[in-house]
């Protein structure tokens, strides 16, 4: 996955640079040195390059998308991605130390890539794997959308014409997708959403097939069911879209 991902960043940021109508991006990398048996992050994101608030914008939102994900006690101060490595290792080892049977070295592998760009819109896609003992990890997989002529991020109510809407259209397609009668609760098949009632996942982002709603392992379902998706084409996406393709 890291080396397929990797390709796919380096990649389009060479086509952004020999686009004129799209932000200039440059790769940026924070990572630990290379050791066994050490706690390590790797983090490979798209850096904006420009001097414009759109480029300030999506550089804050990205850093501070990722100190959230390093953030392990929740009491952490970074400001960067270099002090949120730090602190990261820091709270591994102040972990270990209390507890010599849980000290499993710690994993934080973050990588971005630009999952579509047009004229006024476009959407970075976080993909990161976290490890900080226990059974297993957890990955996620985040979206951030930017408005390119205001230079603001998007959040999901700035997305839709009407989000209510768009609700019960995207229902209606998840329905058919995972095979829950169109009448009775969402949850008759097995899900888990809280309070028998649909709602869109927290992570909703464009790319070049469609828009596509992301929802992580436990946000409606078991760990073990993994990630569920909805990609809806954008043709028939579009009507309910403030930015559509």
């Amino acid at each position: 996955m890291k080396s397929t991902l990797s390709f796919l960043l380096f990649g389009l940021l060479l086509i952004a640079c020999n686009n004129k109508n799209h932000l200039p991006f440059e790769p940026y990398t924070v990572s630990t040195d290379s050791c066994e048996n050490c706690t390590k992050v790797k983090i490979e994101i798209p850096h904006a390059t420009a001097n414009t608030k759109l480029s300030k914008t999506i550089n804050a939102a990205l850093e501070g998308e990722i100190i959230a994900l390093l953030n392990f006690d929740e009491e952490s101060d970074a400001t960067n991605l270099v002090e949120a490595k730090n602190a990261f290792l820091k709270d591994y080892e102040e972990l270990s130390n209390k507890f010599l049977e849980e000290s499993i070295p710690w994993e934080a592998t973050i990588e971005g890539a630009i999952s579509f760009e047009n004229d006024t819109l476009i959407t970075i896609n976080l993909i990161s794997y976290i490890y900080t003992g226990g059974a297993h990890g957890y990955g996620t997989n985040r979206f951030l959308n930017f408005n390119k002529l205001e230079g603001a991020e998007l959040y999901q109510e700035n997305l839709f014409h009407n989000l209510d809407k768009f609700t019960h259209f995207a229902e209606s397609l998840f329905r058919k997708q995972e095979n829950i009668p169109m009448e009775g609760s969402i949850n008759s098949t097995g899900f888990m959403f809280e309070t028998e009632q649909f709602y869109l996942p927290t992570n909703i982002g464009y790319t070049e097939d469609g828009l596509l709603l992301f929802y992580e392992p436990y946000e409606i379902a078991s760990f073990a069911d993994g990630p569920i998706t909805l990609l809806i084409p954008f043709s028939k996406a579009n009507p309910y879209l403030k930015y559509p393709k």
